[in-house]
């Protein structure tokens, strides 16, 4: 199995910055993608950015220019600098990774527990 586990987020006011990190840990398996997802009360779980091991992004056009994703794929990690917070962005945020079993093709997801950005006006 694959464990994440996030850290950073906590309260800030509208237009502050907050980052969160997220370490994976994953014997047997290859991550291919790594990212941050956010899930507001009584709203699906939504993309917020993801990374590939190759350094290809996908950002929600809702954080794009505010949100940064990067990671290091070596330290099985993955980072969202948030920027210009709003309080549309309060939600919990889950790391996600896909990955796949060495030698295996399919691949499976994996998400932390999620840590909570509160953003007030």
């Amino acid at each position: 199995q694959v464990q994440l586990v996030e850290s950073g987020g906590g309260s800030v006011q509208s237009g502050g910055s907050l980052n969160l990190s997220c370490v994976a840990s994953r014997p047997g398996f290859i991550i291919d993608v790594m990212g941050w997802y956010c899930q507001a009360p009584g709203k699906q779980r939504e993309l917020v950015a993801t990374i590939t091991g190759a350094d290809r992004t996908n950002v929600a056009d809702a954080v794009v220019g505010r949100f940064f994703v990067s990671g290091d794929f070596a330290k099985n990690s993955v980072y969202l600098v948030m920027n210009n917070l709003k309080a549309d962005d309060t939600a919990t945020y889950y790391c996600n990774a896909v990955a796949r079993r060495l030698g295996r093709a399919q691949v499976q997801n994996f998400w932390g527990a999620g840590t909570q950005v509160t953003v007030s006006s």
